[in-house]
């Protein structure tokens, strides 16, 4: 009968499965979105069904559209035998980089029947074309 001997070389296979597992839940539990433009602007539409206004919050930072929140799980568990749950629940975090053209200053956000669209609007004609500076004489 030959033994193996458990070598600190074996461990790192062994968690292998697991490095990733953190990223993996988060992207498991991220809504899912679509993405689409118009002559006038961007919009992006989340699927956040039973999460409220109250724990979603949308920032734009460095052109970057974020969106995070929280969906509870409000189950009763009292006297119920559970077979199944396919429900999600838990925080999630989804970013949308912004095209150059994006204003990300006036970007809008309304939730209705559990979805949420992100609307920003495209900068002018004005804008690409840049300001004049005004050469003053010395």
């Amino acid at each position: 009968m030959v033994e193996k001997s458990h070598t600190a070389g074996s461990w790192p296979q062994f968690y292998e499965p697991f490095r990733n597992f953190g990223q993996k839940v988060a992207d498991w539990l991220a809504p899912a979105s679509e993405a689409s433009s118009t002559d006038n602007s961007y919009k992006i539409s989340l699927e956040l069904p039973g999460v409220e206004e109250k724990d979603i919050d949308v920032s734009v930072h460095d052109g970057v559209v974020t969106v995070k929140g929280e969906k509870s799980s409000q189950r009763e568990e009292k006297g119920e035998t559970w077979f199944f749950s396919e429900r999600q629940y838990g925080s999630f975090s989804r970013s949308f980089r912004l095209p150059e053209d994006a204003d990300g200053d006036k970007v809008e956000a309304h939730l209705k029947d559990g979805v949420l669209q992100v609307i920003v609007p495209k900068a002018g004609p004005e804008a690409k074309q840049g300001v004049k500076v005004k050469i003053n004489k010395a």
